[in-house]
């Protein structure tokens, strides 16, 4: 009898010491009561609780879409991911907002005693400041202003759950969902602005062509316009050469002819005159020309000299008529030339009409 006593109190023990005997995992905890009341937190490790006096405290925790009850508290950073949820901007317009929340517990004797379910407490936290938040925007806003929106949530976050040992690290809006008339709205809207940055790009690239377009006839007048100038440069530097050229010709051949004639024995009647009708015939060249001599009597006087010159060289020697009055002109211009003194050769000078 006695035996057994002890074997069964001994058992007793055994189970006891094996029942207190408790091991943490890494970056987990365990909170510990003692006859119902906080004693201590039990690290990763091996922990000995005293039997029928120590026992964990259980937590519900949220992992996924479920709650499940645990007596180890997670001291990694969590994930917590909200379904969408309706919200009302300032403008009144409806829209599914989703929400994902990253959080730590840092106390875990706080996480457990002031609160009675943290996971759920967060979550309805969130989603309450999440509709006051976005009820002070705009539509606009809301879709353009997501880091403010987010900002704003972990600052409110962090400060409500400080209390409950917890430490709200990040918050971030995971979709936000206008209504299908505003969706097809702002689809029209983007549509009409790409256009209109079309339609501004290609006048900016007209006006760009007409520049280019406007300076390149600009150019291509003014190297036109030089180059025009250069031609009639050239040109009158030709006809001021050639001018020169034609004045040195003329200005020699005069003077040839003018030592032909000294050299001659000078310049008698007869050569006078018939220079004086080659000029007349080059003058009178042409058709509707008419060419009346200046002095008529000098030409017929001319003529009657011709006259003369060639009864000469026939050898008539028959009785002269009674000259006539030009034929008295004619003579008396052959006495005024013979009478008047040999001329000066003049060198460079132009050319008489008679001469030409």
């Amino acid at each position: 009898m006695g035996t057994a006593v002890l074997f069964i109190i001994a058992l007793a023990v055994g189970f006891g010491l094996i029942k207190g005997l408790r091991i943490v995992p890494q970056a987990k905890v365990m909170v510990v009561e003692r006859l119902g009341k906080f004693h201590h937190v039990a690290h990763s490790g091996l922990n000995v609780l005293i039997p029928f006096l120590d026992s964990p405290r259980a937590m519900e925790m949220r992992v996924g879409n479920r709650y499940t009850r645990t007596n180890l508290v997670d001291m990694r950073e969590q994930v917590m991911g909200f379904e969408t949820v309706q919200v009302i901007t300032h403008d009144n317009v409806t829209m599914e907002v989703g929400s994902v929340i990253y959080y730590q517990v840092v106390d875990p004797a706080k996480a457990l005693y002031e609160v009675e379910n943290l996971a759920l407490a967060i979550e309805q936290l969130t989603m309450t400041n999440l509709r006051n938040i976005m009820g002070g925007l705009t539509l606009d806003q809301t879709l353009t202003s997501r880091e403010t929106v987010n900002t704003k949530l972990r600052t409110v976050l962090d400060e409500a759950t400080e209390k409950w040992g917890v430490k709200v690290t990040r918050v971030e809006l995971r979709e936000i969902e206008p209504p299908a008339a505003i969706k097809d709205a702002m689809a029209k809207q983007m549509t009409a602005e790409r256009e209109r940055r079309a339609e501004v790009t290609k006048a900016e690239g007209d006006k760009a062509a007409a520049i280019l377009s406007a300076e390149g006839e600009k150019i291509s007048r003014i190297l036109r316009a030089e180059a025009e100038r250069d031609a009639e440069v050239a040109r009158a530097e030709g006809r001021k050469r050639a001018t020169l050229l034609d004045a040195e010709a003329k200005a020699e051949a005069t003077r040839l002819v003018f030592d032909a004639i000294n050299s001659g024995g000078g310049a008698t009647p007869e050569v006078l005159a018939l220079r004086y009708m080659e000029t007349l015939q080059e003058l009178g060249k042409g058709d509707n020309k008419m060419f009346v001599p200046y002095e008529a009597t000098a030409a017929l006087g001319s003529i009657a000299t011709l006259k003369e010159v060639f009864a000469r060289e026939g050898g008539a020697d028959k009785t002269r008529p009674t000259p006539s009055a030009a034929a008295l002109s004619a003579q008396a211009l052959t006495r005024t030339v013979t009478a008047a003194p040999p001329a000066v050769p003049v060198r460079n000078r132009s050319p008489l009409p008679s001469e030409e």
